[in-house]
Protein backbone atom coordinates (compact mmCIF):
# COMPACT_ATOMS: atom_id res chain seq x y z
CA UNK A 1 0.00 0.00 0.00
CA UNK A 2 0.89 3.32 -0.50
CA UNK A 3 1.61 6.10 2.35
CA UNK A 4 -1.87 8.14 1.65
CA UNK A 5 -3.92 4.61 1.23
CA UNK A 6 -2.34 4.11 5.23
CA UNK A 7 -3.82 7.31 6.27
CA UNK A 8 -7.03 6.83 4.42
CA UNK A 9 -7.03 3.08 6.19
CA UNK A 10 -6.23 4.55 9.79
CA UNK A 11 -8.66 7.87 9.10
CA UNK A 12 -11.62 5.48 8.37
CA UNK A 13 -10.89 3.20 11.32
CA UNK A 14 -10.46 6.40 13.60
CA UNK A 15 -13.86 7.65 12.66
CA UNK A 16 -15.65 4.77 13.13
CA UNK A 17 -13.99 4.14 16.30
CA UNK A 18 -15.64 8.06 16.99
CA UNK A 19 -19.23 6.79 16.28
CA UNK A 20 -18.92 3.94 18.01
CA UNK A 21 -17.52 5.82 21.21
CA UNK A 22 -21.17 7.85 20.16
CA UNK A 23 -22.95 5.19 20.34
CA UNK A 24 -21.83 3.92 24.27
CA UNK A 25 -21.66 7.66 25.11
CA UNK A 26 -25.48 7.69 24.29
CA UNK A 27 -26.58 4.35 25.00
CA UNK A 28 -24.97 5.20 28.79
CA UNK A 29 -27.20 8.27 29.11
CA UNK A 30 -30.50 6.59 28.36
CA UNK A 31 -29.53 3.72 30.68
CA UNK A 32 -29.09 6.00 33.57
CA UNK A 33 -32.20 8.25 32.65
CA UNK A 34 -34.03 4.95 32.65
CA UNK A 35 -33.29 3.82 35.76
CA UNK A 36 -33.75 7.92 37.18
CA UNK A 37 -37.27 7.06 35.95
CA UNK A 38 -37.50 4.07 37.78
CA UNK A 39 -36.20 4.96 41.01
CA UNK A 40 -38.96 8.28 40.54
CA UNK A 41 -41.69 6.75 39.22
CA UNK A 42 -41.76 2.80 39.63
CA UNK A 43 -41.93 3.24 36.02
CA UNK A 44 -39.15 2.20 32.72
CA UNK A 45 -40.69 4.64 29.54
CA UNK A 46 -37.97 2.86 27.48
CA UNK A 47 -38.78 -1.12 26.61
CA UNK A 48 -35.43 -1.53 24.96
CA UNK A 49 -32.39 -0.25 22.59
CA UNK A 50 -31.07 -1.36 19.23
CA UNK A 51 -28.35 0.56 17.98
CA UNK A 52 -25.64 0.32 14.55
CA UNK A 53 -23.36 1.28 12.58
CA UNK A 54 -23.99 2.24 9.17
CA UNK A 55 -22.03 -0.12 6.89
CA UNK A 56 -19.80 0.96 4.47
CA UNK A 57 -21.63 0.03 1.26
CA UNK A 58 -24.72 1.96 2.69
CA UNK A 59 -22.60 5.06 3.36
CA UNK A 60 -21.77 4.91 -0.50
CA UNK A 61 -24.76 4.40 -1.86
CA UNK A 62 -26.39 7.30 0.44
CA UNK A 63 -23.51 9.78 -0.55
CA UNK A 64 -23.90 8.96 -4.27
CA UNK A 65 -27.52 9.20 -3.70
CA UNK A 66 -26.86 12.64 -2.56
CA UNK A 67 -24.30 13.63 -4.89
CA UNK A 68 -21.09 13.44 -3.47
CA UNK A 69 -18.06 11.90 -3.63
CA UNK A 70 -17.56 8.74 -1.25
CA UNK A 71 -15.21 10.70 0.42
CA UNK A 72 -14.27 10.63 4.73
CA UNK A 73 -14.86 13.89 4.90
CA UNK A 74 -18.73 13.60 2.66
CA UNK A 75 -19.15 10.94 5.17
CA UNK A 76 -18.78 12.57 8.28
CA UNK A 77 -20.21 16.16 6.35
CA UNK A 78 -23.65 14.72 4.50
CA UNK A 79 -24.59 11.61 5.94
CA UNK A 80 -26.17 12.01 9.71
CA UNK A 81 -27.39 8.53 10.20
CA UNK A 82 -23.85 6.55 10.22
CA UNK A 83 -24.47 6.21 14.18
CA UNK A 84 -28.22 5.43 14.96
CA UNK A 85 -30.14 4.16 17.74
CA UNK A 86 -33.73 3.42 18.24
CA UNK A 87 -35.90 3.50 21.25
CA UNK A 88 -38.58 1.38 21.71
CA UNK A 89 -41.34 2.50 23.81
CA UNK A 90 -44.49 1.23 25.35
CA UNK A 91 -45.81 4.07 24.61
CA UNK A 92 -46.67 7.67 22.76
CA UNK A 93 -46.30 9.56 25.83
CA UNK A 94 -43.05 7.90 26.65
CA UNK A 95 -41.46 9.22 23.16
CA UNK A 96 -42.10 12.80 23.79
CA UNK A 97 -41.29 12.39 27.26
CA UNK A 98 -37.40 10.66 26.73
CA UNK A 99 -37.00 13.42 23.57
CA UNK A 100 -37.24 16.00 26.47
CA UNK A 101 -34.98 14.00 28.86
CA UNK A 102 -32.51 14.24 26.14
CA UNK A 103 -32.97 17.62 25.23
CA UNK A 104 -32.06 18.57 28.35
CA UNK A 105 -28.60 16.54 28.85
CA UNK A 106 -25.93 19.84 28.82
CA UNK A 107 -23.49 17.79 26.47
CA UNK A 108 -26.09 16.98 24.03
CA UNK A 109 -26.99 19.28 21.00
CA UNK A 110 -29.85 18.94 18.81
CA UNK A 111 -28.82 19.84 15.37
CA UNK A 112 -32.55 18.58 13.68
CA UNK A 113 -36.02 16.99 14.94
CA UNK A 114 -38.72 15.32 12.84
CA UNK A 115 -41.45 14.38 13.89
CA UNK A 116 -43.12 11.56 11.67
CA UNK A 117 -45.83 10.92 14.53
CA UNK A 118 -47.61 14.26 14.30
CA UNK A 119 -46.77 14.72 10.69
CA UNK A 120 -46.28 10.79 9.07
CA UNK A 121 -44.55 10.39 5.91
CA UNK A 122 -47.28 9.23 2.97
CA UNK A 123 -46.10 5.62 3.43
CA UNK A 124 -48.25 5.96 6.96
CA UNK A 125 -44.34 5.77 8.71
CA UNK A 126 -44.59 6.91 12.57
CA UNK A 127 -41.28 7.80 14.50
CA UNK A 128 -39.83 10.75 16.35
CA UNK A 129 -36.25 11.72 14.52
CA UNK A 130 -33.95 13.49 16.36
CA UNK A 131 -29.76 14.33 15.17
CA UNK A 132 -28.25 14.89 17.92
CA UNK A 133 -23.98 15.44 18.25
CA UNK A 134 -22.15 14.18 21.95
CA UNK A 135 -18.64 15.31 22.75
CA UNK A 136 -16.19 12.39 22.29
CA UNK A 137 -13.20 12.95 24.73
CA UNK A 138 -9.89 11.53 23.00
CA UNK A 139 -6.41 11.11 24.18
CA UNK A 140 -5.83 14.29 22.75
CA UNK A 141 -8.70 16.32 21.33
CA UNK A 142 -12.67 16.60 21.77
CA UNK A 143 -15.20 15.35 18.62
CA UNK A 144 -18.53 16.55 18.56
CA UNK A 145 -20.03 13.39 16.74
CA UNK A 146 -23.48 13.21 15.12
CA UNK A 147 -26.01 10.24 15.92
CA UNK A 148 -29.78 9.55 14.65
CA UNK A 149 -32.00 8.81 17.23
CA UNK A 150 -35.24 6.95 16.61
CA UNK A 151 -37.92 6.99 19.03
CA UNK A 152 -41.02 5.21 17.80
CA UNK A 153 -43.55 2.56 20.15
CA UNK A 154 -43.36 -1.27 20.00
CA UNK A 155 -46.34 -1.40 17.38
CA UNK A 156 -44.81 1.40 15.22
CA UNK A 157 -41.53 -0.34 15.42
CA UNK A 158 -43.41 -3.49 14.16
CA UNK A 159 -44.74 -1.82 11.25
CA UNK A 160 -41.54 -0.12 10.03
CA UNK A 161 -40.05 -3.31 10.92
CA UNK A 162 -41.82 -5.08 7.89
CA UNK A 163 -42.50 -1.73 5.59
CA UNK A 164 -38.73 -2.11 5.40
CA UNK A 165 -38.42 -5.59 4.40
CA UNK A 166 -41.16 -5.10 1.60
CA UNK A 167 -39.74 -1.63 0.66
CA UNK A 168 -36.40 -3.46 -0.04
CA UNK A 169 -38.08 -6.47 -1.36
CA UNK A 170 -39.63 -4.64 -4.31
CA UNK A 171 -36.59 -2.08 -4.55
CA UNK A 172 -38.98 0.37 -3.06
CA UNK A 173 -41.70 0.14 -6.14
CA UNK A 174 -44.45 -2.35 -3.98
CA UNK A 175 -47.60 -2.98 -5.55
CA UNK A 176 -49.89 -0.77 -5.27
CA UNK A 177 -52.36 -2.83 -3.10
CA UNK A 178 -49.51 -3.63 -0.96
CA UNK A 179 -48.64 -0.04 -0.16
CA UNK A 180 -52.41 0.49 0.43
CA UNK A 181 -52.48 -2.09 2.97
CA UNK A 182 -49.51 -0.90 4.60
CA UNK A 183 -51.05 2.77 4.87
CA UNK A 184 -53.98 0.70 6.23
CA UNK A 185 -51.98 -1.01 9.17
CA UNK A 186 -50.43 1.79 9.80
CA UNK A 187 -53.86 3.19 10.69
CA UNK A 188 -54.58 0.38 12.85
CA UNK A 189 -51.47 0.80 14.70
CA UNK A 190 -51.83 4.49 15.27
CA UNK A 191 -55.59 3.53 17.37
CA UNK A 192 -53.89 0.56 18.98
CA UNK A 193 -51.19 3.15 20.18
CA UNK A 194 -53.98 5.75 21.14
CA UNK A 195 -55.99 3.36 23.29
CA UNK A 196 -53.58 1.25 24.93
CA UNK A 197 -51.98 4.92 25.91
CA UNK A 198 -55.75 5.91 27.14
CA UNK A 199 -55.65 2.15 28.96
CA UNK A 200 -52.83 2.86 30.63
CA UNK A 201 -53.94 6.76 31.77
CA UNK A 202 -56.91 4.72 33.73
CA UNK A 203 -55.11 2.58 34.99
CA UNK A 204 -52.56 5.02 36.42
CA UNK A 205 -55.51 7.81 37.57
CA UNK A 206 -57.24 4.30 39.20
CA UNK A 207 -54.09 3.53 41.26
CA UNK A 208 -53.81 7.10 41.87
CA UNK A 209 -56.95 7.26 43.83
CA UNK A 210 -56.69 3.79 45.53
CA UNK A 211 -53.64 5.19 47.26
CA UNK A 212 -55.47 8.12 48.39
CA UNK A 213 -58.24 6.68 50.50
Amino acid sequence: MEASTYNQVDSWNEVILIYRSALKEVNTKLEILNDEFQHVHRYNPIEHIKSRIKTSESIVKKLKKKGYESTIENMVDHVDDIAGIRIICSFTSDIYQIAEMLANQNDIKILSVKDYIKNPKPSGYKSYHMIVTVPIFLSNKVVDCKVEIQIRTVAMDFWASLEHKIHYKFEGNAPEHIQEELVECANMVSNLDAKMLSLNEEIQSLSAAEKEL
